[in-house]
């Protein structure tokens, strides 16, 4: 399937990602060759096929839910790179 540089920096606007030049031709190759992968699933003979349904109508595995003895504050916070008064430090992400 053919995609042009328009179509890859299109893309990436609508993800909100931004490419360098460098990073733009990768980008077209793998997205022609992911679309034409899809674009092959056509091709297969499908007729007759029933829909699988979701789960193939096993029960879903259960446990009894059972107190467990959980981690400290002291345990949790004992690998984290940063903390603050008890707490995990992460970047801001907003």
């Amino acid at each position: 399937m053919d995609v042009t540089r328009e179509d890859v920096l299109r893309c990436a606007t609508l993800a909100h990602l931004s490419l360098c030049e460098d990073e733009v031709e990768p980008m077209r190759l793998a997205m022609a060759q992911m679309l034409t992968h899809a674009a092959s699933l056509d091709e297969l003979l499908l007729d007759g096929v029933e829909p699988m349904p979701a789960g193939l109508g096993r029960p879903l595995p259960r446990r009894e839910d059972e107190p467990r003895d959980a981690f400290t504050q002291a345990q949790a916070l004992a690998n984290a790179p940063d903390q603050d008064r008890g707490l995990f430090v992460v970047p801001k992400v907003l």
